[in-house]
């Protein structure tokens, strides 16, 4: 008989035990067919198990214990417990694959006791600082203003313990979450470095801390953002990515050498951020409308404008959103992807690998799309490919550096793209800003100086003077006006809380198109002034509207767009596009006279000299478009002749005159030894054809033109065959 002292008997009934749980554990599997694993031999993977916070692990006793790239082997002893169920869940809507694996509680405890081997910061050199997610969380929730943080990182400079840059990254981040910062700056001086957090659009500084304490912050970053640490004379770039509930958020990084030490700026592109659903920002109702029905055509371009950080990117995102169908393919092209749409292809730019805006527009037009969102159009390259691809229809959403939607025109046609095809393609030009609006807790009513007073009427006066509808929201250049400022309390910082958008929009109708064409190109203020007809209130008036609403200040909507800048010293009350074309069918301009068949504007063309006379600007490409427009309007008659396309065919008349307006040598353009006299006038024949065509449409929209359009298109294409 054998005899057992008393702690290998110990040791004989646990190893018996565990070898029963095992067994039961396997057996149990078997039956309800979900593979058996046991981790006491495995590693645990900390990126994968922190994907689930510890205590949501043991309530669902589960854990995420491998992951390689997407696809995450899970371990649970239950697969019916609810908690388990919902994180699982939770997971697959993250875009991972879930392989499910049942284990005893022994291999359970064995994954949660590497919970305590993850830091409070953890790096990994794949570009990811590992936050306990439990921790920014609680952070999340306890910092409500700037204070909050200051006193935070006030404690964790005085305890002065190991783990400190740790604890400062961790707060810095928690706390840029919270306060839904778009920046964190870091800017070393002589004597301390300034912390700042970005937040509605203005830097906001925080604490000053120790020059050697940042000298370690500042390794560390560079660490995880897979720079150069030895390397202090040149600016960097880089990034990595943090986890928060289970999303990952990126953090770009620019560290840029300076007097005293290199000073860092983090971006942080959190997706909650740009989440906005298209009803919440802050469209005017009738513009509103507009937008509505614009993004929901098959096909055109319309293009957002403004400084960086105004927010054109959120509101393409929130017309993607909006439109987005499971019959229908969208395709991005950004730099970089902000924010992941589900459903939706998005293409990350890359100028190393030489994939542009350029290339990867290119390249998605060969992936059959009905929606193409290009992040920027920066080149005549790209512009000339969107424009295309909105003629072929396409809708295209993309970008333009300018400072308002009246500058649209005058960028493209800069660029080198011509007046005719720009009218085809280009449907509605924005503009926007984004303003910080008052807390709604602590705002407080406030006198207007006699100033700024009269800068309002004067503003509400002429939108009233030219049609504009400020009565819908009760306001009149003579009322008593009501302002509010902000004052500051425990719910916000500075007395705001919160951004909204200020809204511009200019649709190409016929005078917008009629402008386009004439020569010397028009200005800015030129578009702005011939879009007044619209009756869409400009950036400024919507400021205005939002002042006397009470959503934020006379000041800061001052500090956003010039409020003298509205009204023009030379043209208060009228535009001089109004009624430009006479009943007698002569266009009258500064006293220059010219006689058209019609008086309809979208055809209404000076054939005089051109800017773009005797350069190289491709007409035989911009006929080839004209083609391919005419079929694409011989589609859409054939699919659906109850709309009516005189607007469109409008367009088409517009290109033309714009083609014939602006080539110089018209015998070498169409192939043809006729005189240019006899080549001009079989145009203007077609220009005539297109404009009774046109007439017909607007009086029977449902008849069908596709014939007649056929022959006009092969008309043309006889005349160049040589050339196209």
């Amino acid at each position: 008989m054998t005899i057992y002292h008393d702690d290998e008997q110990d040791k004989l009934i646990t190893d018996l035990r565990t070898g029963e749980e095992e067994s039961f554990t396997q057996n149990t599997a078997d039956k309800i067919g979900i593979p058996y694993q046991d981790l006491t031999g495995l590693s645990i993977n900390t990126d994968a198990l922190r994907l689930v916070d510890e205590q949501t692990a043991k309530k669902a006793e589960m854990a995420a214990y491998a992951m390689v790239g997407k696809k995450l082997d899970i371990a649970v002893k239950s697969p019916t417990n609810e908690t388990a169920i919902s994180e699982l869940s939770r997971l697959e809507g993250l875009g991972y694959q879930t392989n499910l694996f049942m284990v005893s509680k022994r291999s359970l405890d064995k994954a949660w006791g590497r919970y305590a081997d993850i830091s409070a910061s953890e790096v990994s050199r794949g570009g990811l600082l590992d936050i306990s997610d439990a921790a920014l969380q609680e952070i999340a929730a306890n910092v409500h203003i700037n204070d909050d943080v200051k006193t935070r990182l006030a404690d964790i400079f005085e305890k002065k313990d190991n783990h400190e840059i740790s604890q400062i990254m961790e707060t810095i981040f928690g706390s840029a979450i919270a306060l839904k910062s778009s920046d964190v700056h870091l800017e070393p001086e002589e004597t301390f470095v300034r912390l700042r957090l970005r937040e509605d659009g203005v830097l906001q500084e925080i604490i000053q801390m120790d020059p050697a304490l940042y000298g370690r912050l500042l390794n560390r970053v560079k660490f995880i953002s897979g720079m150069k640490l030895s390397n202090s004379e040149i600016a960097q770039d880089g990034r990595f990515t943090i986890i928060y509930k289970g999303t990952e958020i990126e953090v770009r990084v620019a560290v840029a050498p300076g007097a005293y030490q290199e000073s860092i700026v983090l971006r942080i592109l959190n997706p909650e951020g740009l989440a906005v659903d298209f009803e919440k920002l802050g469209i005017e109702p009738k513009l509103f409308k507009i937008f509505e029905r614009e993004i929901a055509k098959p096909n055109g371009m319309i293009l957002t404008t403004g400084p960086t950080g105004s927010g054109k990117t959120t509101t393409l995102y929130s017309f993607l959103k909006k439109i987005y169908d499971p019959e229908i393919k969208i395709i991005t092209i950004e730099d970089p992807i902000e924010y992941h749409l589900p459903g939706i292809t998005q293409e990350q730019v890359s100028h190393d690998k030489g994939f542009d805006f350029l290339a990867g527009l290119r390249a998605a037009l060969r992936q059959d799309p009905d929606v193409i969102m290009v992040g920027e159009i920066r080149d005549k390259e790209t512009a000339t490919i969107a424009i295309n691809a909105s003629l072929t229809g396409h809708m295209v959403f993309s970008t333009l550096h300018t400072n308002s939607a009246a500058g649209t025109i005058p960028r493209l046609l800069d660029l080198g793209i011509q007046p005719g095809i720009l009218a085809a393609a280009l449907t509605v030009s924005i503009g926007q800003r984004m303003t910080r609006k008052l807390c709604p807790v602590c705002k407080k009513e406030t006198p207007l100086s006699a100033e700024k007073t009269a800068v309002l009427r004067r503003i509400i006066k002429h939108a009233e003077d030219i049609g504009k509808d400020y009565k819908s929201y009760n306001i009149t250049s003579d009322m008593a006006f009501v302002t509010y400022e902000p004052v500051g309390c425990d719910q916000c910082n500075n007395g705001f809380k919160g951004r909204i958008g200020l809204f511009e929009a200019i649709l190409t109708d016929d005078v917008i198109a009629n402008i386009m064409t004439k020569t010397p190109p028009p200005t800015d203020r030129e578009v702005k002034r011939a879009a007044e007809h619209q009756g869409i209130f400009t950036m400024i008036e919507d400021g205005v509207i939002k002042i006397l609403t009470g959503v934020t200040s006379f000041d800061e909507i001052q500090s956003i767009v010039d409020l003298s800048d509205d009204v023009d010293a030379d043209g208060a009350g009228s535009s001089p596009y109004q009624g430009e074309v006479a009943r007698d069918g002569i266009e009258r301009d500064g006293g220059v006279k010219t006689s058209v068949k019609h008086s309809d504007p979208s055809a209404s063309q000076s054939l005089g000299t051109s800017p773009y006379k005797g350069e190289d600007v491709g007409h035989g490409e911009e006929i080839s478009l004209l083609v391919d427009y005419l079929k694409l309007l011989e589609s859409m008659d054939h699919t659906n002749n109850s709309v009516g396309i005189s607007d469109k065919i409008a367009r088409a008349q517009h290109m033309i005159l714009s083609i014939l307006e602006n080539t110089p040598n018209l015998e070498s353009l169409f192939g043809t030894t006729n005189p240019s006299v006899a080549v001009k006038s079989q145009i203007e024949s077609l220009v005539n054809d297109l404009h009774d065509l046109e007439i017909e449409q607007q009086k029977n929209p449902s008849m069908s033109v596709a014939e007649k359009l056929g022959t006009i298109r092969s008309t043309i294409e006889n005349m160049t065959r040589e050339v196209v």
